[in-house]
């Protein structure tokens, strides 16, 4: 099947061309169609399965016939969970905006930057992705109006619940209007999202996509017995070694991000790190450099395990394990992914060995451990 069968303008098929799209994921043959169709969709799909697109373009293509709303009466609201999200979804409906005949302005809009240039950033604004405490600020602030919403998407819905938004969320449910269209997407169907499909949508259409064990085994995943002192040494050997490229590392601290990364660049490997201690302008230049490869290693916390496509990634490394099986099931799920394969590698002390015992219990798999007592890593 190609894209020409889902019912999308001509313009948008271009547009789709010209970004090198062939042919749509799973999640995207059934989702499109519907969404044009103006129904409900929950739409359940593993991380870096093609979601975003799948609701970005129908929305795009049921909006271009639309005549504009008032001033700061945006029409398509995208709830988000993080802010690196926010922009990466933006990003999208900006790319493929950018093809369609009549002006389409999107924003993306989110905490820790200054509000005041998003205020007037608002003006002419018809898709607006937000995480749920700035449009409140906003909201309150009289700089949006949220009355005339025809189309409300909340993206990555299982996360924004675990992550606590669910206040903030109903805040803003109260200021939609009761007749619009709701496009729930998650990468789980769990309780809670089970719950707000209840509340959210109307005889909604349900697409399920399964992953196939062959897509399950797209990460190879390997462990190493490491003593802590040697956690360094470690990863500068095995980069050098197989002469790795685009690694993101994830440690549980900032201060330790900072020291990994700054280790490495002294033992002259280009490295950088991120965390929320940074500012966004820092996090976004950096994240940016390291989907282009002009950064060869990206030292991160946890901040970047959720929330964050970067496609083609092809190594992860847990220098620290995380605390719960989840977060590295997170991790681990940034690579492998568009259908390319990826490495997941986990350092593992002797203190870390019964809860990395727990980790594959809960993941069902169990991770090839290898020791690294042996290996020579004089001058690393």
């Amino acid at each position: 099947m190609s894209f020409t069968s889902l019912g999308l303008s001509p313009v948008l098929l271009k547009a789709l061309a010209d970004e090198n799209y062939s042919q749509p994921y799973p999640i995207q043959k059934e989702a499109i169609p519907a969404i044009l169709s103006n129904k409900d969709v929950l739409g359940i799909a593993k991380t870096g399965s093609g979601k975003t697109a799948s609701y970005v373009l129908p929305i795009l293509n049921n909006l271009k016939s639309n005549k504009p709303l008032k001033n700061r009466h945006v029409k398509v609201l995208v709830l988000v969970p993080t802010r690196e999200l926010a922009v990466q979804v933006e990003e999208v409906f900006s790319t493929f905006a950018s093809a369609l005949p009549d002006r389409v302005k999107t924003l993306a809009i989110f905490g820790g930057v200054s509000i005041n240039p998003q205020m007037m950033a608002l003006n002419g604004v018809s898709i607006l992705v937000a995480t749920p405490g700035r449009l409140i600020e906003l909201e309150e602030s009289n700089a949006v109006n949220l009355s005339e919403i025809n189309t409300l998407v909340l993206d990555e819905a299982d996360k924004m619940l675990n992550l606590g938004f669910k206040y903030e969320m109903d805040r803003i449910f109260a200021l939609l209007p009761k007749k619009r269209q709701n496009l729930l997407f998650s990468a789980t169907l769990s309780k809670e999202v089970e719950n707000i499909k209840e509340l959210l949508l109307n005889r909604p259409e349900v697409i399920k996509i399964e992953s196939k064990e062959e897509e399950k085994e797209l990460i190879d995943q390997i462990a190493y017995a490491v003593e802590d002192s040697r956690k360094g040494p470690l990863l500068r050997y095995l980069i050098k070694k197989n002469n790795l490229k685009q690694v993101l590392v994830f440690v549980s601290s900032a201060f330790k991000a900072d020291g990994v990364a700054n280790k490495l660049c002294r033992n002259g490997i280009h490295a950088v790190s991120t965390h929320g201690k940074k500012s966004m302008n820092s996090r976004s230049e950096s994240l940016r450099r390291f989907k282009t490869g002009k950064i060869r290693v990206l030292v991160t916390t946890d901040l970047l395990a959720r929330g964050i496509d970067i496609e083609f990634l092809p190594y992860v490394v847990n220098y620290e394990l995380p605390r719960s099986p989840k977060d590295y099931v997170h991790r681990i799920g940034r690579t492998g992914r568009a259908e390319s394969p990826g490495e997941a590698i986990s350092f593992v002390t002797p203190e870390d060995e019964h809860h990395f015992k727990v980790i594959q219990k809960k993941m069902k798999k169990e991770v090839k451990m290898v020791d690294s007592s042996d290996f020579d890593m004089q001058g690393c």
